[in-house]
């Protein structure tokens, strides 16, 4: 696949929140993104496979839970181009305040 937006990850971990446990949270990131670039997914069942605690929000979107459930990352993926766009990432505190079916990076 490949991930869109990579900046929004780093720019993440180096923001308040992503400093908690920056070391930690890089390290989650890293081994998400480069996993996500390696695979081959067609479909939601394909990502699923490897990713079963993801939460399917639509058709196109869906939030993982990185470094535990300490982290919320929303992506949107379109399976036909393999493409997956970052749109946010954020504490789990912070992911009760925004819609994940809509929520862009800003």
């Amino acid at each position: 696949m490949r991930v869109i937006a990579r900046r929004t990850l780093t720019q993440f971990v180096e923001s308040p929140d992503g400093q908690k446990s920056q070391a930690a949270l890089k390290a989650a990131l890293d081994t998400w993104f480069h996993e996500v670039s390696k695979a081959d997914w067609k479909s939601m069942s394909d990502m699923k496979k490897r990713y079963a605690h993801a939460s399917v929000v639509n058709a196109e979107r869906i939030v993982f839970n990185i470094k535990g459930n300490d982290y919320r990352l929303i992506v949107a993926v379109d399976f036909e181009r393999s493409i997956v766009w970052i749109k946010w990432i954020g504490t789990h505190r912070n992911d009760d305040r925004i819609d994940a079916a809509t929520v862009e990076h800003e």
